[in-house]
């Protein structure tokens, strides 16, 4: 079956351009990168309303800081390898410490970069920047997604971190997505496993479980866009129904999704969870799809992490 594409970035301007036109608050910010992530289209109708800083990403959440002060509301874009990259210090005392109202949406992260290489593929970002007090966290799986939690974070006072794919993916949502930050979506209803997946990694998940199948194991799938604050509810919920995880997400497994999982199912209903994901690894330049198989982001090892559960029982 041919799945229907689709770009976050793409997905992310129609969001800003939306926003713009009922908000007056509504404010983009950018350095030198707003042809690639799609920002320069709120320039081009909005151009009192956008600012680009340069190559200068600490002083742009400086900026955004100001301005969230002064009552509007900052949307700051440019690749994660540059924000949280460059600048967390800035977003940690400026933004999340006085819990100010800024909204930092970074595409290219994970391996999804693909050419760009290690330097430009953030496997740490998310991990990094879960730590930081205040901060709300999301890894929306495709261009729906995308639109509906930039609008959920408009709605949704203090900062934000909403991490996006340089590549075009699958639609696992019809538009527009009913979805809520904060509250995790049960894709596929099963009882002998979970998967839990962000991002790119979703429609992996969904692969999978749809495999799975073909082999008598009943594989739920849950889309946890929402890092933090987790969806600790559905979380423990599947844990008891299924009795063992699987996370799956594009970056690091430390400090990531996995991690959040594993730190809510130890403290009130321990089960085994296993974390597909990158092992303390950095990527390397190469196709995005050669390198998703080369460190392990696919079906198939959702599929050997799940039947490995399974039989452990």
């Amino acid at each position: 079956m041919l799945l229907q594409m689709s770009s976050m970035r793409d997905a992310y301007a129609d969001a800003l351009l939306e926003l713009g036109s009922k908000d007056l608050r509504v404010v983009v910010l950018g350095a030198d990168t707003s042809v690639s992530i799609k920002t320069s289209l709120f320039a081009d109708r909005y151009p009192e309303r956008f600012f680009n800083v340069g190559i200068a990403e600490s002083n742009m959440i400086g900026i955004a800081a100001g301005l969230a002060l002064a009552g509007k509301i900052p949307f700051v874009s440019t690749y994660s390898a540059f924000v949280p990259g460059k600048c967390l210090d800035q977003i940690r005392n400026a933004v999340a410490y006085p819990n100010l109202d800024v909204k930092i949406v970074s595409s290219h992260g994970g391996l999804t970069v693909g050419p760009d290489g290690a330097s430009h593929q953030t496997v740490e970002d998310v991990a990094a920047i879960r730590a930081i007090p205040h901060m709300r966290v999301v890894v929306p799986a495709d261009a729906s997604a995308t639109r509906a939690l930039v609008g959920e974070s408009w709605r949704t006072p203090g900062p934000f971190y909403i991490r996006l794919s340089r590549a075009t993916v699958p639609e696992i949502y019809s538009s527009p997505a009913d979805l809520e930050i904060g509250r995790a979506e049960i894709l596929r209803e099963g009882s002998d496993v979970a998967i839990i997946a962000c991002g790119v990694m979703v429609n992996e998940a969904v692969e999978a479980a749809e495999s799975l199948s073909k082999e008598g194991i009943s594989a739920e799938v849950i889309d946890s866009h929402t890092l933090k604050p987790l969806d600790s509810d559905t979380i423990l919920k599947t844990a008891k129904k299924t009795g063992g995880i699987i996370t799956a997400e594009e970056q690091s497994i430390i400090g990531g999704l996995g991690s959040a999982v594993a730190e809510t199912v130890s403290e009130s209903y321990p089960v085994p969870v296993s974390r597909v994901g990158l092992h303390d690894t950095f990527g390397e330049s190469g196709e995005y799809k050669e390198l998703m198989i080369k460190y392990g982001l696919t079906p198939q090892e959702i599929i050997k992490a799940s039947r490995k559960l399974v039989a452990s029982r």
